[in-house]
Order: structure tokens, then sequence, then C-alpha cells
């Protein structure tokens, strides 16, 4: 126990330490008080290492397992939309300043490796008006080379920017930064952004991206978005070797799980830390929720106990209302449904459930349904409503959009040209089974195929010069196919494969004339209906079916149309148009674009070369 002696009174009195002088009493105060603010800020310090996180050197500190949740859970109301938007300001310039990283983090309970945006997971909302000029300022922390696509966007006289990693520029280095920069123009409605660089963006890399404008007519008293996807315990990078290596033949990863707006609850986990995401939605009110799919895979069935929902918006389309309780999303596309919180209990669940049965196995303990919860009131109890109860289709195909009508009437044009594509699965060299458009399986060229385009016409290479499939290109690695003028171009698409894929086309809005089972009765072709059919970006083609669209090709530029199943397009379901060519030949490839380019040996990840599969490929089939 410490024992405390008073001072005599001769130096209490006068403030002089039994050392000495007045002069040294006050320093000895000087550097007690010292002492004293010395230790507060190490107290300080070492109670942020243990609340807070502290710095990553402390991480042994901090024991596994260990993490605040704002060091990766986005805050759930960055998704809801602010009802003091001004759509009707001045166009304006909308700044972002974006960091990307790894972090470890576990949003259904299962930690994992995660590549986000500044620090947290699902990515930040993208919110203008039409007319307004995004600026997205990015720096690469992250181990791998990255690209992000702004999907759905026209980027018209910006096809740099549509950040297509071997098609519109080269990837962003790590260590390196680079600026997008476009406006936005005669869109308005749902869209998001993702990597666009092999599969990273089944990894993180993605975000909602909301425009508004005056010209929109869809009314509701709230407004936000509600992300869902498929998600995997692993890496892609670990998935994808196993998925394209011989043998397997097309035979898809299997999620583990999925999440609504970047949350969930893993249903292997005991206990699990994850959480539901959860939407507090006032009774008597109109809400817009607007539903995306960000993943890699899975379809959904989406529904909410005991509420009818309106359908008003399909991929930045607003359409007439259409009235449903259930909905079918595929992957990349977008539905804006309202719903009216008119029921009697206070909270409900939504439901969206993976069509498994689109898989090549569904695991015994795969759960499909991911959960979230409607409240009308803050009580915490978990809903106990049921769901709607009706069969679930099988088929892997769109929702039933033939009575969906655009409010914005535009009709079809009559087309000038019709091109044929066969997308198939085919086994080739090293044994490896690859995706094609006709005999082409895409691969991404170290040269982006626009900025060779941009050289070869400004030299008038006569292999850029012919309309049609460009000899200028590898045709085993690019097709690119070129479209002079100002044509209406109709696309068949008959699919070989016995697996959906949700075609999506960069650049353009395109008419949906048909979609179905089997092959196209071109008897039928005159008697299309082209009188405002439904419009969007991205259509799914079913199993052994065909798709047939059409789209006025006026935008300048090359513009990639894949399937937007990751693993797919990784495999190579990519095909490419050059549009426009007359403006793009007076183009010249911007300096900060060849400045990544210029140095190939900066680019980490991607794609694997068939050539690594050459050792798998000399074992017997079936890997003995």
């Amino acid at each position: 126990m410490a024992v405390y002696q008073k001072l005599p009174a001769s130096e209490a009195e006068t403030g002089v330490a039994a050392t000495g002088t007045p002069r040294l009493a006050r320093l000895a105060d000087v550097l007690r008080a010292l002492s004293h603010t010395l230790g507060l800020v190490l107290f300080a310090f070492v109670l942020s290492v243990f609340l807070l996180g502290g710095p990553p050197a402390f991480e042994p500190l901090r024991g596994p397992g260990f993490h605040l949740e704002k060091s990766f859970r986005r805050d759930p109301l960055e998704y809801v939309l602010g009802n003091g938007w001004d759509v009707n300001s001045t166009p304006a310039t909308r700044n972002y300043n974006w960091t990307i990283s790894e972090i470890e983090a576990a949003p259904d309970g299962i930690l994992r490796t995660l590549i986000v945006i500044d620090g947290q997971f699902p990515g930040p909302l993208v919110e203008c008006n039409e007319g307004d000029t995004i600026v997205v300022d990015v720096y690469n922390g992250a181990t791998n080379s990255t690209s992000l696509h702004w999907h759905g966007q026209y980027q018209n006289g910006t096809n740099w920017m549509d950040g297509t990693a071997g098609v519109t520029n080269c990837p962003i280095p790590p260590g390196k930064s680079f600026r997008y920069e476009f406006t936005v123009r005669e869109q308005w409605g749902t869209y998001w952004y993702h990597a666009h660089f092999s599969t990273s963006r089944i990894d993180g890399l993605f975000g909602p991206f909301i425009i508004h404008s005056p010209r929109e007519n869809i009314q509701g008293d709230t407004d936000r978005v509600v992300m869902v996807h498929d998600y995997y315990h692993d890496l892609s990078a670990a998935l994808l070797p196993w998925y394209l290596a011989p043998g397997n033949e097309n035979d898809e990863p299997v999620p583990d799980g999925a999440l609504i707006n970047g949350m969930g609850v893993c249903s292997t986990c005991e206990p699990s830390s994850g959480k539901l995401a959860t939407f507090a939605l006032d009774k008597g009110k109109i809400h817009r929720l607007r539903f995306i799919n960000v993943g890699a895979f899975a379809e959904f069935d989406v529904e909410i106990d005991q509420h009818e929902l309106s359908l008003v918006e399909v991929d930045g389309v607003e359409v007439e209302p259409y009235s449903l309780h259930r909905f079918r999303i595929n992957v990349a596309q977008r539905y804006s449904v309202l719903l009216y919180a008119n029921q009697p209990a206070d909270s409900y669940w939504l439901r969206a459930r993976m069509i498994a049965h689109c898989f090549a196995e569904i695991p015994e303990d795969l759960k499909p349904e991911v959960l979230g919860i409607i409240r009308y009131t803050s009580n915490e109890e978990a809903p106990t409503t049921k769901g709607w109860g009706e069969a679930m289709e099988l088929e892997c195909k769109d929702l039933n959009t033939s009575e969906v009508v655009p409010a914005v009437v535009m009709s079809a044009p009559e087309p000038d040209v019709l091109i044929y594509l066969r997308s198939n699965f085919e086994i080739g060299a090293y044994r490896l089974s690859r995706g094609f458009f006709n005999k082409t399986s895409w691969r991404p060229a170290e040269v982006p195929t626009l900025a060779q385009a941009v050289n070869g016409l400004w030299r008038a290479n006569r292999s850029f010069s012919s309309e049609g499939i460009l000899s200028a290109y590898d045709i085993n690695r690019q097709m690119v196919y070129r479209i002079d003028g100002t044509k209406t171009v109709d696309l068949l698409v008959d699919n070989f494969d016995d697996g959906n894929h949700p075609f999506h086309l960069h650049g353009y809005k395109f008419w949906v004339l048909g979609q179905g089972r089997g092959y196209f009765d071109k008897s039928t072709y005159a008697t299309l209906n082209t009188t405002n059919p439904l419009r969007r970006d991205t259509v799914t083609i079913e199993a052994y079916g065909w798709v047939l669209i059409r789209f006025v090709a006026d935008n300048p530029g090359m513009w990639a149309f894949h399937c937007h199943i990751a693993w797919h397009a990784e495999a190579g379901m990519l095909m490419q148009f050059l549009t426009r060519p007359d403006i793009v030949a007076g183009w010249r490839v911007p300096e900060d674009v060849k400045g990544h380019c210029a140095h190939p040996e900066d680019q980490r990840g991607g794609g694997i070369p068939d050539e690594d599969f050459y050792e798998l490929a000399k074992r017997p089939s079936g890997g003995e």
C-alpha cells in the first residue's frame, strides 16, 4: 500500500520541495502533468486497439475472429434513397473517391476474403440525375488488377469508360489509380456497377447505381435498393481453376448460400454471426423496392409474404404497372416493384429463393432460400408469416414479360440486318470445356480490341474496313462484328447448351421480340409484335432455346455481348459489336488508358491460359 506523507508546514506554505528552489518545484509540477497527460494518451491508444480495431500491426492483439461491424458491413440505410432529392436540379458533377482493398469478413457467419470499396461490403450507392457527370477516382489497393463496368450505361462518346477489360480498356494494376468520368444521358432508373475483370465481381466488387429524372413517373412514399445474390465461401480465384479444368464440362461451382444487401445467415453454422437484412416500411404507405440480382450464377424467385406487388420498372425502363406476387430475376437484371404496406401483422418474410434446379447438382446441405424481414413497427420479433405457397416453376428462364408494356411508347423499326449466333459449350484443346459464340471462345486481349480498332481505322487498315466479322482479329479468340452506318440489327441466338444464359449487351437497350424453347419459327418473323415491345439490357435464353432481340446500332464504340453468368463469361461466352466505325475512326486512345496498357508486366490475376492445364489434360479421363 502506498504511504503518503504530509509536507512540513513551512514547505507546504512556500511551495518549496525538499529538493530545493521554487523553480525546481514548478518543473516538477510540469513533469507530473506531462506524465499524467502521456498516461491518458497511452490509455486511450490501448483502448482503441482493443475496442476499435487499431492499426494492422496490432492484429495479433485482437485475436482470431475479432472484428468491428463497421469494419466491413455497410450501413443498410445507405441503400435508402432520401425523399429530399431534387430531380430538377441543374446538371452537376458527382464526385466519388474509392479505394479497393481486401479484408477478412463474415457476412453470413463464415470468415472469408472479400474485395471491397473503402473497407465495406457491398459497394456504396452511386446516385445522380439524368444529365449529371459521374467522376469516380479509383485506387486499386488489392492484390490483383481490377476494372469497373457501369452496367447498362450507354457511355455515348466515352467508350473507354465502359470498364470491360480486354475490350474497351486495360485493368487497373495493383497500386495504381484510374479516373472514370462520363455523363449520363437519355436514361434513368435502376442500374449497378461491378468488376469486369475475370471473376472478381463475385468477391464483393459491386454496388447500386440509381439515376433520377423528372421524366420518370413512378410514385412511391419511399424508395430503396434490394440487392440479391448467390454467395460463395471461397474466393472465385480458387474456384475458377476447378471449374475450367479438364473433365468438369461446365460443372459450375454451386453457391454456399445467398445474401440480401450483403446480409444472410449461414445455414450450416452453429451458432452463426450472420444477420438478416431488415427493411423498416411505414404502414399505410407505398414503397418502391429496386431489386437487383448482383450475383454470379443463380436465378432467384422473389416474393414478400401476403403482399401483392406492382411491377413498374424493368432494367431501367419504366413499365405500366403490372400486378404479381412473385417474380423471377436472373443475374444482372433489375425489377422495381411497388409494395403497399396495408397488411395486419407487424412483420413479414421477404423470400429470395435460388432456382437450384439450374445447378449441375444440389448439395444436401444447401439452403436455397435467403430471408429478409419487412417490418411495419420496431418490434424485433421474427415474422411468423407463410409464403404464397404456389409451386415453383423448375424451368430456368425469364419472368414472363409478354404482358409487360413500357410506359414510354417506342416501337421497333424495321430491321436492316439479321445476325445469327449459336451459343454452346465445346470440348477442345487440353480436353477443356469452353463457351462459344459460333466458332469463337473469347479470351481478353492484352491490347483492348477497341484500341486496335481505333488504330486500324485511323490507318485505313483493310482488315478493319469490311462490314461483318472483322478479319483483323483472331477468330478463335475475338469475334468482332462491324456494323456500318446507323442500322437496325436483329440478333437471333440459338442455345445448344443445357443451361440458361442471361445475355447482356453493353452500350444499348434492345427490344425483346421473342424467346422460347426449341428453334425459332422463321415463318413467324414477319408477324412479330414490334409495337412497343419490352426494352431491356439483359435477357435470358433458356436451355436449348432461342431469343430474338432488336437494337439500333447508333452508339459509337466497341460493345461486348456476353453471358452474365461469371463462370460462362470467363469460359469464353463473349463477342463484340463495333458500331459507327466512321466516328470511331476519328478517336484517339486517351493517355490514361494508354498508361495502363503500356505496362502489361504490372498486371496481376485474371484469366487462366488453356496451356496451364496441359499436365492435367494428360491424365486419363476422370482424373484417375
